[in-house]
């Protein structure tokens, strides 16, 4: 895979909005909070445009990505935010200008068809991590600003371990310990890649899943349609990250299965290393993941550990 260079403060970060729109407020905001962090920034276009519930049409927020990564002034790229778009414009990136132009590119949510088409086809190490207006603008805690900037400042790589935040504990489904990069990120957005040519490869690798507000029944699907189709025995591991507002409401719960129940009868049987409850996705405080390099999840002790460092020295 190839690594990143390292932020270093003072360096020059994009942003940019390849999905859904945010407020100009919030754009605004989020320039401003990253500029109170030590970095400059530069806006893409993307981040001021609104075509229903896109942040522009595809091939300008396709065009924001390919230039934020050709612009040699550059030397990061964090989302703005998620929501939905990014499956439109995989097919519109210039896949070899973010090879030959590796930088930080961190979001999670929707992004995730992205990492999955930067990280398979320009063999780039990418970063599931917190996005500026959803996540930095009006509370960016320490724990999540601390785990982002140990994998993708220079020099700040401190440790592998990744911990979550205190009095949350990573769950045992399978023991058995296994190593290999960390691939994946939303559900719903790795099950809408299945039969396409930027279907998710999992060969050799670990998958993380995350989701938001999808009642059981549909975790349940997703989650079948990856088993039916080989994906989960193609895995090495699981890891299962935050499920938020991921049950059913009150009125339906004596007709719905929980969670829990769904891992225990599609997950478990997979019978490969795996764990639960990393408090990475839609969530707060966050767990920054990088994807492509080498990863240790052992699933006897419920510990995950990433075991290369992500960015050049």
């Amino acid at each position: 895979m190839i690594k990143p260079k390292g932020l270093v403060l003072g360096d020059t970060v994009g942003i940019i909005a390849p999905a859904s729109p945010d407020t100009r407020e919030k754009v605004e905001k989020s320039n401003k909070k990253l500029t109170q962090m030590g970095f400059k920034v530069k806006m893409g276009k993307s981040c001021y445009e609104k075509y229903g519930y896109l942040s522009g049409p595809d091939i300008l927020r396709a065009d924001d990505i390919n230039s934020m990564f050709r612009d040699t002034e550059i030397d990061g790229i964090i989302c703005l935010r998620g929501g939905y778009g990014t499956l439109r414009i995989l097919d519109l990136l210039d896949y070899q200008v973010i090879r030959n132009n590796p930088k930080v590119f961190v979001g999670y949510s929707d992004i995730t068809a992205l990492h999955i088409g930067i990280n398979q086809i320009s063999n780039v190490v990418t970063f599931h991590g917190p996005m500026v207006s959803s996540d930095m603008v009006e509370c960016f805690d320490s724990f999540s600003k601390e785990s982002l900037y140990n994998f993708i400042l220079k020099d700040r790589f401190d440790t592998g371990i990744i911990k979550n935040p205190k009095g949350e504990r990573i769950e045992t489904i399978n023991g058995g310990i296994v190593e290999g990069p960390i691939i994946g990120g939303n559900l719903s957005l790795i099950v809408s890649t299945l039969g396409t040519p930027y279907e998710i490869d999992l060969k050799g690798k670990i998958l993380f899943l995350e989701e938001i507000g999808e009642e059981p029944y549909r975790i349940d699907r997703m989650f079948n349609q990856l088993r039916l189709s080989g994906k989960l025995e193609e895995a090495k591991g699981i890891i299962l990250g935050d499920f938020k507002n991921c049950s059913s409401d009150d009125s339906r719960k004596d007709n719905s299965l929980t969670l829990e129940q769904i891992i225990e009868d599609i997950i478990k049987p997979v019978g490969i290393p795996s764990i639960s409850n990393l408090k990475a996705g839609h969530c707060k405080p966050m767990v920054t993941l990088p994807f492509g390099v080498q990863a240790r999840l052992d699933g006897n002790n419920g510990e995950l550990t990433i075991i290369e460092k992500p960015i050049k020295s």
